[in-house]
């Protein structure tokens, strides 16, 4: 008799299939929203209630405990300082899943699934603050190439230019006189 045999196998090991509920989770508690197939969905709710259920205790062993499933400080402690709070007089029920259609491809049944009382500027805040500073850093970029360039860099220039001219002078003089000397002792050789 297979006793305990409730979760679905998804046609993987255990080890993956604990690396995928762990960045499915991971994914879910950063954004708060996230789309994913129907039977994947309904096996994340148990890992993400049982998250939110640690971070409800806010003790150190269940901050541990968090930890050892999620590896991931940052979410870890957006669990416990916000989360955990944001959920503390709700018992049980943390999620949402929400049919949303087949995916094209495969016609693989899809589903959305979402904390119950989410933020909704939560999902994409990280890769709108990375694009926020990638634009920002491009301004400066901008500012700094169209920028005069700094008079003692163009002081420098131009007494590097008199100094090469200076120094082209005295070369071009000694060849002036070189050249009617050695006309003159052809001159010479010629008339003896």
């Amino acid at each position: 008799m297979r006793h305990g045999d409730k979760q679905r196998k998804f046609n993987m090991p255990k080890s993956q299939r604990r690396a995928l509920f762990a960045n499915l989770t991971n994914a879910l508690l950063t954004h708060e929203q996230i789309t994913t197939t129907l039977t994947r969905a309904k096996e994340l709710r148990s890992f993400a209630d049982g998250m939110i259920t640690f971070a409800k205790k806010g003790d150190l062993n269940s901050r541990r405990l968090a930890f050892a499933f999620l590896r991931d400080e940052e979410v870890v402690a957006k669990l416990f300082s916000t989360l955990g709070p944001r959920y503390k007089d709700r018992n049980g029920g943390y999620t949402r899943v929400l049919k949303s259609g087949f995916r094209y491809g495969d016609c693989a049944p899809m589903a959305v699934v979402e904390l119950v009382d989410r933020d909704a500027s939560a999902k994409g805040a990280k890769d709108l603050e990375r694009v926020k500073l990638e634009k920002e850093a491009m301004a400066a970029a901008e500012a700094a190439a169209n920028a005069p360039a700094p008079e003692p860099k163009a002081e420098k220039a131009e007494k590097k230019a008199s100094k090469a001219k200076k120094e082209a002078e005295p070369k071009a003089e000694k060849k002036a006189a070189e050249k009617p000397a050695k006309k003159a002792t052809k001159s010479k050789k010629a008339e003896a």
